[in-house]
């Protein structure tokens, strides 16, 4: 019962490194980003395996609009036909799918099948795969202050008495529960505008491993080093 207590409800990662990864084989950039997704499959796998309720994905910062044009097509192309490929293994392993972001930017046929997938999805009850597509942290708060500011515009003598919840309530991971662990990939030691608010008491991992090469051995190392963590949440034990 114990080793069950210390596996983290949510666990979330920075994927990084496709680029990387297919420029050290002589490949254009777009190569990483489909091996990339064995590394989904594999830890989404091992996320199930292992008994956490939530794994979220970084996919795609508002920030990666400013790429090329074409990698932007090939990764839009490449995550619409990974979530028709992957339906039924969501099925079996009862897992619900859920993308969070800026979907104003998505295009109307992803924006579609995104919809068609969470909705046949929305009853499987034993992982929620969150994917984080064209989103920021600093937009989510923006967009949640741009929330609160028009439903307290008539009254604004009820300002005071907001607290944390209320903008929790508000952001588009309203409902989930902040990451226990976030881990990101490829050697790089920072958040790039992600999970900002959500991320307080997080605890972070940094893996020298490029994001195709994260795989379920990967995954369960991270858990293992999760529950040697002390979590004091700024108290003391």
């Amino acid at each position: 019962m114990e080793e069950e207590k210390r596996i983290p409800t949510h666990v979330s990662i920075i994927m990084d490194g496709n680029g990387r990864w297919a420029r050290e084989r002589g490949r254009e950039r777009v190569f990483g980003h489909f091996e990339g997704v064995e590394s989904v499959r594999a830890c989404t796998e091992a996320a199930v395996e292992a008994g956490v309720r939530y794994l979220s994905l970084f996919a795609f910062s508002e920030e990666n609009w400013g790429r090329p044009d074409s990698e932007v097509d090939a990764l839009m192309k490449l995550m619409f036909k990974s979530m028709v490929e992957e339906f039924e293994t969501f099925m079996k392993n009862r897992v619900r799918f859920v993308v969070l972001g800026n979907r104003s930017r998505l295009s109307d046929t992803l924006n579609g099948a995104i919809d068609d997938m969470m909705e046949r999805t929305a009853s499987n009850d034993r992982l929620t795969l969150i994917l984080f597509l064209s989103y920021s942290g600093k937009w989510d708060i923006l967009q949640a202050a741009k929330s609160m500011a028009k439903d307290y515009a008539s009254c604004p003598e009820k300002i005071d008495g907001l607290d944390f919840a209320d903008i929790d309530s508000r952001l588009v991971t309203a409902g989930i529960p902040d990451p226990d662990l976030i881990i990101r990939t490829s050697g790089e030691q920072r958040l790039s505008n992600y999970l900002l608010w959500q991320s307080a008491y997080s605890e972070f991992l940094f893996s020298p491993l490029l994001w195709p090469d994260f795989r379920k051995e990967a995954f369960f190392a991270a858990l293992e080093e999760f529950a040697k963590r002390d979590r004091r949440y700024g108290k003391v034990k």
